[in-house]
């Protein structure tokens, strides 16, 4: 069977697609897009990726023939459904993975991006405090959710690790190791969080994951 051919960069959404592919023990080669050098916005890659983001993945062989994947939900979802594994049948428990998949695609992921834009990389080009006011703001509201949320799971969809954890455990990750914002996020107090957050820790497949296309 061909491999998988996975277009990335170790970045939070990056890191969410090869943390599947380890975990799951796909076979896969790994293609570095460094977004610095604007390898994204090649003829090739957006041959892949229309919108010339990271991660893509290319699937060269399926009953439908070759698949070129973009978005990282989507991507999370079509290789639960490929490997059949951290994507439950369960019509019930599918739904709480789809709800928090979606979540992480349409708050914690933009949010905290934007969060980290102003507050790390957009620090001396702002001379207000708006951005980072609302953005930590947010930030801190959407790790409520989160915290509450594994206040009565184990992990953020069930009680199973899925691909709604691998999406938003490197976004959450990020916001210290990055974006070095633990004390103006207030981290530490988010105990439910950070007990969910030493248990992925422990999992060697998802440590992997998290370094493939590194900078």
């Amino acid at each position: 069977m061909a491999k998988l051919q996975l277009y990335s960069l170790a970045t939070p959404n990056g890191q969410k697609v090869s943390i599947a592919l380890e975990e799951m023990g796909l076979a896969y080669d790994a293609h570095t897009i460094n977004i610095l050098n604007g390898d994204q916005f090649t003829d090739e890659f957006i041959a892949i990726n229309p919108n010339s983001k990271i991660p893509a993945l290319v699937d060269p062989d399926t009953p439908a023939g070759e698949l070129k994947i973009f978005e990282s939900g989507n991507i999370l979802q079509y290789l639960g459904e490929k490997s059949g594994q951290f994507y439950p049948r369960d019509l019930k428990r599918r739904n709480e993975v789809n709800n928090w998949l979606f979540f992480q695609m349409g708050g914690v992921g933009p949010m905290f991006g934007q969060f980290g834009h102003f507050f790390k990389y957009a620090k001396d080009k702002c001379n207000h405090d708006y951005p980072v006011t609302r953005y930590t703001n947010e930030a801190k509201r959407l790790l409520n959710v989160i915290n509450t949320r594994l206040e009565t799971s184990e992990f953020i969809a069930t009680n199973e690790y899925t691909i709604a954890d691998m999406a938003i455990y490197p976004w959450v990750l990020c916001l210290d190791k990055f974006y070095g914002a633990s004390d103006i996020l207030e981290l530490p107090n988010f105990i439910q969080m950070q007990r969910w957050m030493k248990e992925i820790s422990k999992r060697e497949a998802t440590k992997k994951g998290l370094d493939i296309c590194g900078f």
